[in-house]
């Protein structure tokens, strides 16, 4: 191997490539990477102030929905503030309790302090009864079908969309699967789920095939669909919009197209859809007889019919 020697002060070659490289272009490199990302986050953060109080999850369009925000909420104002204290006390014994230059010996390694030990035993088991409370207290409360409904609808899973069965008014929307090419509309083509605002619509569940979920994200709630079983909730939608729903189960090949729409409107529009499928002739029930699995027995009351729960 040739080796290469160079007088000081001699101009170094243009092919040496232990030359030193110019360090000012870097450096503005690095302060205009450090920049956009600084400015990212900030505008990032902007974006999301606005639902903060909300705990960064959807607006709740339905009267129980603030349950569901103020757990979520609770739950993470407790987690924080336990785990800044705990940080906060690690890092303290880190400095406090750092090794010194002059210390010759090991630190004592077993100690007992009873009062210290039954207190982060007691307030963590105190802190998870707190939380299992409430948690058991909400999910009571946005289960309860006790109540008389004013709308039942019998939404039925199936591979890969939906049908919308109106029990008490005996009219039906039955979904294809949706075929989402990128293009603009494509959402139009999708099963439309009406509901009247203020009214309480019961949700009754089933599948035809393999486990779905009934998600609506703006309703901040959702239950699994399963063959052979029935599942309920109702809710009260507070807003008139439009918002979006999809399965919240993986349910096979296009899963992620199994999407719907979801309108709240007015009594009178509400109506008018009603009409305006009957005029289609969807009359009657698609309903449960078409399953390949037949409901339980167990579940056999839960089966909606017209003018009943």
């Amino acid at each position: 191997m040739a080796h290469h020697s160079f007088e000081e002060g001699a101009p170094l070659r243009q092919h040496d490539v232990s030359a030193p490289r110019p360090q000012r272009r870097r450096t503005l490199s690095r302060s205009t990477i450090t920049a956009s990302v600084a400015g990212l986050c900030a505008l990032a953060l902007s974006g999301c102030a606005g639902s903060a109080n909300d705990g960064f999850l959807p607006k709740a369009a339905t009267q129980n929905g603030v349950h569901v925000t103020n757990l979520w909420v609770g739950s993470w104002i407790a987690a924080l503030s336990v785990g800044v204290l705990v940080w906060g006390l690690i890092l303290w014994c880190v400095v406090a309790y750092r090794r010194r230059p002059d210390d010759t010996e090991l630190p004592v390694q077993l100690r007992y302090n009873v009062p210290m030990e039954i207190l982060y035993t007691v307030v963590p088991v105190f802190m998870i009864a707190v939380l299992f409370y409430y948690t058991a207290r909400d999910e009571a409360t946005l289960l309860d079908t006790s109540k008389h409904p004013d709308v039942v609808v019998n939404v039925v899973g199936k591979k890969w969309s939906w049908d919308f069965n109106y029990v008490n008014e005996q009219t039906y929307e039955a979904g294809t699967m949706a075929e989402l090419t990128g293009k603009p509309g494509a959402e139009q083509s999708l099963p439309t789920l009406y509901l009247p605002v203020n009214k309480r619509v019961e949700f009754v569940l089933t599948s035809r095939d393999v486990i779905h979920s009934f998600w609506v994200p703006a309703f901040l709630q959702k239950l699994d669909m399963i063959p052979g079983r029935v599942n309920k909730f109702q809710v009260v939608p507070t807003e008139i919009g439009e918002f979006k729903g999809k399965c919240a189960e993986l349910c096979g090949a296009y899963h992620s197209q199994m999407l719907f729409n979801v309108k709240v409107v007015s009594d009178s529009d509400y109506q008018q859809h009603l009409a305006d499928l009957k005029a289609q002739g969807n009359t009657g029930q698609l309903d449960n007889t078409l399953n390949p699995e037949k409901v339980m027995n167990q579940d056999q009351s839960k089966i909606p019919s017209a003018g009943g729960n």
